[in-house]
Formats: C-alpha cells, sequence, structure tokens
C-alpha cells in the first residue's frame, strides 16, 4: 500500500502507528525522504503500507512514480482540518497524472493501464490506474468528521471510498484492514498434506481468480510442474473435491496438492 498525500498530511504519524516503524513525524512539511516499508497485521496476514514523501509541486521526488508501479494500491492521506486540503489534494493529482499514474476509485483493477476501463486516465492507455483509498486523518481536531468529510467530497467531486481516522488518538484505524481484505479481492489459502489437518496458521496469499496451479507454484516451481491433480475443501464444489491446475482459488481453500 502506497501512503501518500500532500505534506503535513500526517501520514508518518499514521505509519507508525499502522505498523509499529517508528517513522519519524515532525510538525514541518517534507519531513519523509526515503520509502519507509512496515507491516500492517490483520487476521492471518499482514498488509504493508510504505511511507512516501510528501507529493507537493515544492518537493519533486523523481523517482515516486517508479516506486508507485510496485504497490497494489494507494491510500491517500487528508487532513481536513487544513483549510487548504481541496487544493493540496488537486495537487496530488496533477502531480501524479504528470507522472502516468491515475488514482482511481476502482479496485479490482490494480496494475491496470488506463484504457482498460473508463474513468481518470483513461486518455493514456500507459498510465497506472492506482485503486486509492482516501483516509481523512487527524479528525480528533474537527466537531463533525463525518459531515466534514462529505462535505470535501461533494466539493471537489472525488468519489475515492473513504474512512475517518486519528493517527494521534486510534480512531477509526481498525477499520483499515478489514476494509483492504474485502477489497483488494486478497484469497488466503491453506495447504495440507494427505491424511494431515491444514496449517491455518500461515496462510499463501493470492488473489481470487489465481489458480491452483498458480498455488502449486508459490510452494515450488518444481511441484508446479509436476502437478497432476489437486483436492480442494472450500465453500464452492464438495469437501475433497479433485480439480485440475486451472481450478480457481477462493478465499479460506484448503487444498492438497498431488504430483
Amino acid at each position: 500500500m502506497a501512503l501518500i498525500g500532500p505534506q503535513n498530511a500526517g501520514k508518518s504519524s499514521l505509519h507508525a502507528r499502522l505498523t509499529g516503524s517508528g517513522a519519524h513525524a515532525a510538525p514541518y512539511p517534507f519531513t519523509t525522504q526515503y520509502p519507509e516499508p512496515g507491516m500492517m497485521p490483520h487476521e492471518n496476514i499482514s498488509f504493508q503500507p510504505v511511507d512516501l514523501p510528501a507529493v507537493s509541486p515544492e518537493h519533486p521526488v523523481p523517482w515516486l512514480a517508479s516506486t508507485l508501479r510496485t504497490a497494489d494500491a494507494s491510500l491517500l492521506v487528508v487532513d481536513l482540518g487544513d483549510p487548504t486540503c481541496t487544493d493540496q489534494v488537486e495537487a496530488v493529482r496533477t502531480i501524479l497524472r504528470g507522472h502516468r499514474v491515475a488514482l482511481t476509485d476502482r479496485w479490482g483493477l490494480a496494475g491496470e493501464s488506463a484504457a482498460a476501463a473508463a474513468g481518470e486516465g483513461a486518455e493514456d492507455p500507459f498510465a497506472l490506474r492506482l485503486p486509492t483509498l482516501l483516509l481523512a486523518n487527524k479528525v480528533e481536531c474537527l466537531v463533525d468528521a463525518d459531515a466534514e468529510l462529505r462535505a470535501f467530497l461533494e466539493v471537489t467531486g472525488l468519489r475515492y471510498p473513504a474512512l475517518t481516522v486519528s493517527a494521534a488518538t486510534g480512531q477509526g484505524l481498525g477499520t483499515i484492514g478489514p476494509w483492504l481484505l474485502s477489497h483488494l479481492g486478497v484469497a488466503r489459502v491453506y495447504t495440507k498434506a494427505p491424511g494431515r489437518p491444514p496449517d491455518r496458521g500461515r496462510p499463501f496469499i493470492l488473489h481470487r481468480g489465481q489458480t491452483v496451479e498458480d498455488l502449486a507454484r508459490l510452494v515450488h516451481k518444481d511441484l508446479a510442474r509436476a502437478l497432476r491433480y489437486a483436492r480442494v475443501w472450500g465453500a464452492t464444489g464438495f469437501d475433497g473435491q479433485q480439480v485440475g491446475r486451472e481450478h480457481p482459488v477462493e478465499d479460506g481453500d484448503v487444498v492438497e496438492l498431488h504430483s
């Protein structure tokens, strides 16, 4: 998850609170100079928010676009209490468009070119469409955060899904993990050996639509080549159903690979 936004929106404080990274935060702009990774645990998986330098015309970051191309999605952090927040967000979007990166409200399209669907950036067939969740930070300073957020979205015309959060108090931070899990199309798949229970502690992470063969490749590339069939326990079909390598996996599936 690319953590992006204008200066002094509280990105670094949010990153430190979500991941325990100890990212340096300060009450002056452009504190973050380099990518700061961290792991945010949720249930039995982890997301990796990466804190990036502020996106601002006063502080160009030449490598920003290439870094964003490795992300599955972005978390756009905004301080609604800043009277210039609407101008700041428009500046962020304009700068990114100049780098052929389009922030989109459509999830499930991570990494697609803009020509693949209508919407922002669709005029550029080489633009990266980055699914975006807006995080309205510092809501502890607002009287009615939800009303402020609705007004912000109405004034800007933005349609990004949005959550109100506070890095200072922790308000709303617990909603980020469940939201991401439900919208990223993540499939947590568990493997088992014949006659043994599955290991549900450490799932393999795939995207919905990937197959048993993709799972076998994650386990070991030689297993993928030698795979004959698999048995699947899950929401679709019946328990222990024998399937081929092209069978799509679903979140929560238990798979027994046979080579």
